[in-house]
């Protein structure tokens, strides 16, 4: 493509505005201008943001957290659970298939707590000290949500690494975990 004048000319000699990148292009249709030897872009709609395109699937092994303690005290986990898990590298392992998901987190002393949804359609979820609730996940800027009895949790990649986020009120718990 060649740049000229705020606009791009292509090489089939289309005329496009300079900041519309390759992938926009594929979201446009064409229609002739008044002059008659000119096409320019008309928008149309691109396809919904979907999980598809997330890089969830994997293992995944905790590299840090922050505020593990606060957040465990908050929920009521007893303290000799809370200190064997303090150093603990919790594995993660999620499939997705689509918008459907299953995703197990393996805790100390083989507690294994699974929950399988799809997004944006309510489930059956299990928090990590086991009460059982319903719960839709969504996808809200990239970020997968959902609401569990006492905390909101989000879960996103970034950087190649999978962020946890859990909050309750002003404590947060941020886990990074990295793919293995």
């Amino acid at each position: 493509m060649e740049s000229g004048g705020g606009f791009i000319i292509t090489s089939d000699c289309r005329l496009l505005p300079q900041r519309m990148t390759e992938e926009e292009v594929q979201y446009i249709s064409w229609s002739h201008s008044p002059l008659g030897t000119l096409l320019f872009p008309r928008p149309v709609s691109a396809p919904r943001t979907s999980s598809h395109k997330m890089a969830f699937a994997g293992k995944w092994e905790t590299e840090s957290q922050e505020g593990y303690v606060e957040f465990c005290k908050l929920l009521g986990i007893p303290d000799d659970i809370i200190e064997k898990g303090r150093d603990y590298k919790l594995i993660t392992e999620i499939t997705q298939d689509g918008d459907s998901f299953t995703w197990t987190h393996l805790y100390p002393a083989n507690h294994k707590v699974t929950n399988a949804f799809t997004v944006g359609k309510e489930a059956d979820m299990e928090t990590i000290g086991g009460k059982k609730f319903k719960a839709t996940v969504n996808i809200e800027g990239g970020k997968l949500t959902a609401t569990f009895p006492n905390y909101h949790h989000t879960s996103e990649i970034v950087g190649g690494k999978l962020v946890e986020t859990s909050k309750a009120g002003s404590v947060v718990l941020k886990r990074i975990s990295k793919k293995i």
